[in-house]
Formats: C-alpha cells, structure tokens, sequence
C-alpha cells in the first residue's frame, strides 16, 4: 500500500503508463497522487483523463492552470489551440462526462503527512488557511456558479493576500497561488510572469516562493508541480516533481513511503 504523487503529466499519456508499469503500481492498493495539468501540450490529453478518472478513489487529484484553461476553452471563452492539442477532449463523447469530473478536482489535496497543490502554497497561509481557500473556491467551482468564476479568473491581480479581499479578488488570489506562483518578491507579492530557473533571476527582484524568509511553515510537506524549469527539486519541507515531459524531459513520481524518486524520459 504505497502513496505515489506523479508531476506534471500534461497530456504524456505513454509516458505515464512506462512510468505506472515500472513503479509496478496496483490501483486495489496504491494510490496515485496527480500534482495538477493532467493536460496540455502532450498527444494525448483525452485519453489522460480518461485513465485517471477511471482510477476512481485510487486517484487523488488537483487542478492546474492548463486543467483550469480546459474548462474555460470549454465553455468557448478562449478559441482552441493547436498547440495544446486537447481539441480531442472537446469532440469526445463523453466530453460533458469529463469536463464535469475535472471540475470537481480540488485544488489542494491532504494527506496525513502531505499537502499537494499545482504551484504550491501561498507564503502567507498556515495549513488552515490554505485548507478553508482550498474549500472556498472548490465549493464555487463545483456549484451551478462555476462559469462566472471560470469568465472572471484571468488576472494576476490581486497578487498579495489581504482578508479584506472579497468577491472575485479573493477566488483570484487563491486560484493564483495554488496554480499559476512561481516567484514572489521579499514581501510576498506573487509575480506570475516569469518562468525562469531561480539561478537565472539575479538581480534579487524575486525569489521562488518556498525560499521566501517570512513564508510560514506547514506542519506537512508540500508537493507541487508546474515549474518545470526547477528540473524538479527536493527540499526538506518543499518537493516539487515537474520535470518537464512534455517538453522532453522527464515523468517523475515520488513513493512516499521510502521518499525514492522514479523517472521515466520522454518518448
């Protein structure tokens, strides 16, 4: 009975299968953690969904931003893009079947001794606040309410926590930090543009989020993805497992148990 958390898998649905059969993983025992952009960019995002989804409670999920962008693409807010290639997803049959399983993913899932989300965990939040931000935008997300928060979700303002922050500044915040943060500045405020390695930024401006001083610290590990230019990263509080498949690097997936890393390269 393992726990495995799997990066990003961006549609790399062979490459998930190479890395499963290796790790010799048993959907009646284990159970496989996805850190978010089940799809995207890959060849096969439709068939990605399908496997996953049909892991039942074998599978513990989080959106990312590219899952996130799917439903938006979905409700035809943003034209479909060659590049992302889930054209496949929105012509299925079981599409409507998909679409409404994914978004109702949370974006932060628990484990006793681990929280996982896409980007990772706001520097400003203790454990309790990113759990009630998790279930405040999960509970809208998966209410009849989700397209207006779907329509109102692009902008990488506000980019600090406040409590005053309501409404849709609020869902904007949470939704940013658990999916899109890689940077912040020394006094917390996210930057969501630069997708650089750390060790390129060296003009002090911006540090990634995990290594800000004043970040408060969990009481758990946090497991993250979608920065694949970290080429992974493991830290004694932080891991991060994106090591960029899609772009011809790596499938990675943690055994939590024994903390041993499996990898298997892009086709």
């Amino acid at each position: 009975m393992s726990n495995y958390i799997v990066g990003d898998i961006q549609g790399c649905f062979d490459e998930l299968q190479l890395l499963l059969n290796k790790i010799n993983f048993d959907s009646k025992v284990d159970t496989l953690w996805v850190a978010g952009d089940l799809v995207a960019r890959g060849p096969k995002s439709l068939e990605t969904l399908r496997f996953i989804k049909s892991l039942e409670h074998s599978a513990k999920v989080v959106l990312g931003n590219h899952d996130l962008h799917l439903l938006a693409v979905s409700l035809e807010l943003f034209p479909v893009k060659a590049k992302d290639k889930t054209l496949p997803i929105l012509e299925a049959p079981d599409k409507l079947e998909l679409l409404e399983w994914l978004r109702h993913q949370p974006l932060m899932q628990e484990h006793n001794e681990f929280v996982m989300s896409h980007a990772g965990i706001s520097p400003q939040w203790d454990l309790a606040k990113a759990r009630s931000a998790n279930e405040e935008v999960s509970s809208v997300l998966q209410s009849e309410h989700w397209r207006w928060l779907i329509e109102n979700m692009y902008s990488n303002v506000p980019d600090y926590w406040d409590t005053k922050h309501t409404g849709i500044d609020r869902y904007r915040y949470i939704i940013n930090s658990f999916t899109r943060m890689r940077f912040c500045s020394h006094d917390a405020h996210l930057d969501m543009a630069c997708k650089l390695p750390p060790k390129e930024v060296t003009d002090g401006s911006y540090i990634p989020w995990f290594e800000l001083p004043s970040r408060i610290k969990l009481d758990k590990t946090v497991l993250f993805g979608h920065w694949a230019a970290l080429e992974g990263y493991s830290g004694k509080e932080v891991i991060g497992l994106d090591t960029g498949c899609v772009w011809g690097g790596e499938l990675t997936a943690l055994r939590w148990e024994d903390k041993k890393f499996f990898t298997q390269k892009a086709i």
